[in-house]
């Protein structure tokens, strides 16, 4: 098990640019599934939860070639769907959430698929069901026994039609989307995610030739073809790690400069931390964020506690109020945190208590943190991650600490954040990794 430790109190002066999107990148190098023809991949993070799917692609035979750095073309000219039925690949999978999203395609290629229940994040219950109800709308048959966690779906061949998403699931609708694309007829699915995720999954897919009609919208059109062709595709910048970052400057009292954003794609991510009273500047499409030794919590119009809430997008994404959270400790002023969407997310607190957080944990979807304006600064503990979002926030803490800190479990933190040591400490942190 790897571990940082982290000299805190420094601050951070510099450029930085983020990653790709890890939540993009498991939707599109899925998808690469559902052609024998060669699809390229630009901007893929160097990530282990994007790199152990990948691996899992290539073992079912799909022709996988690093052409850079940050790119990898993929060729499923040749799957072998035997594999899927061996534990080996029941291993892989169930280690990795992303792998879900494998059905879609497989199931609209060749008329069947299986997967064990995915695993990821322990963050309280995620189901999987919006995905297989969506699978048997479009004539799929499926099947699970609660002895034995492996899903096995199937179908001579999908139809279109109409569909309401009991809950508008990202993962569930690029799943969805990747099996209507491939299905005879018209495909409607209503509460639809709409995140730039599946946008850029869309896009990828209209230029494979799929036909899409309300990209960006929670109603979409999808009209099957009957093969789709290769593409060249890029990843967008990631918005969780550009959040992080702004969390980051804020809370260690640095000038950053977070270049290449797509601003445009950030949604209310800039606005939510204004609330929090951090400064910031687009500069084309990089994002300024001046030293700041103050910031001061809005209140809402009548004076009541601002209460920062995750929301389905055009709303706040919940990947990020593990860093909203933390940010708000050195604040002035106080905010509800309101965790909606898993139960679990906030349990890392606790942590934060140790380090000297004012944080009353209302109940698991809840926190209330009290800003005292820097007069209580954290000091260094010693932690362990319990997920990837929460971990960043540990290490963010960590960072604007006094004294020394030791993160264990950063597995978690490497799942969604390339060489996040290594990154920061080109911007002045001191970040050491053992193990």
């Amino acid at each position: 098990m790897g571990t940082f430790i982290v000299k805190g109190g420094k601050h951070l002066s510099g450029e930085i640019t983020p990653q790709g999107a890890k939540n993009e990148a498991l939707q599109v190098i899925c998808a690469t599934l559902l052609t024998p023809q060669k699809v390229t991949i630009k901007n893929i993070p160097e990530i282990s939860d994007v790199s152990n799917l990948i691996e899992l692609l290539r073992r079912m035979g799909v022709k996988v070639t690093r052409e850079s750095d940050s790119v990898t073309s993929f060729e499923a000219s040749d799957i072998n769907l035997e594999y899927l039925q061996t534990g080996e690949f029941r291993s892989l999978s169930s280690a990795l959430r992303g792998s879900i999203m494998i059905v879609g395609p497989l199931l609209a290629r060749f008329g069947r698929a299986y997967i064990p229940k995915p695993g990821g994040d322990k963050i309280g219950r995620r189901r999987v069901d919006t995905h297989f109800i969506g699978f048997s709308k479009l004539g799929a048959k499926f099947e699970f026994e609660t002895s034995d966690p492996f899903f096995h779906v199937e179908a001579s061949s999908l139809k279109g039609t109409y569909m309401h998403l009991d809950e508008a699931s990202v993962t569930g609708t690029a799943n969805i989307i990747m099996a209507a694309v491939l299905a005879s007829g018209r495909t409607t699915i209503y509460n639809a995610a709409c995140e730039p995720y599946i946008q850029q999954l869309c896009k990828m897919l209209v230029s494979m030739g799929a036909k899409i009609e309300g990209i960006g919208s929670n109603l979409l059109n999808i009209d099957g073809v009957t093969s789709l062709s290769g593409c060249i595709h890029t990843i967008l910048p990631d918005m969780i790690e550009i959040g992080s970052f702004i969390g980051l400057a804020a809370m260690t009292e640095s000038e950053i400069t977070i270049k290449d954003t797509s601003w445009d794609n950030l949604g209310i991510i800039p606005d939510s931390f204004r609330r929090l009273g951090i400064k910031l500047e687009r500069r084309g499409d990089d994002i300024y964020i001046p030293r700041q030794a103050h910031y001061e919590i809005e209140t809402f119009i009548d004076g009541s506690i601002m209460t920062i809430a995750d929301a389905i997008w055009p709303g706040l994404t919940p990947d990020l109020l593990s860093v909203f959270l933390v940010t708000a400790t050195q604040a002035k002023g106080a905010v509800l945190i309101h965790q909606k969407m898993f139960e679990s997310r906030l349990f890392f607190v606790d942590k934060l208590i140790d380090m000297g957080a004012q944080i009353i944990l209302c109940d698991p979807h809840r926190a209330t943190v009290i800003g005292l304006d820097r007069m209580i600064r954290l000091k260094g503990t010693t932690m362990s991650s319990p997920d990837i979002r929460a971990g960043v926030a540990l290490l963010i803490a960590a960072l604007s600490a006094d004294g020394k800190s030791t993160i264990h479990n950063i597995e978690q933190i490497d799942r969604g954040y390339q060489d996040i040591d290594k990154r920061l400490n080109s911007i002045g942190a001191d970040i050491q990794r053992i193990g």
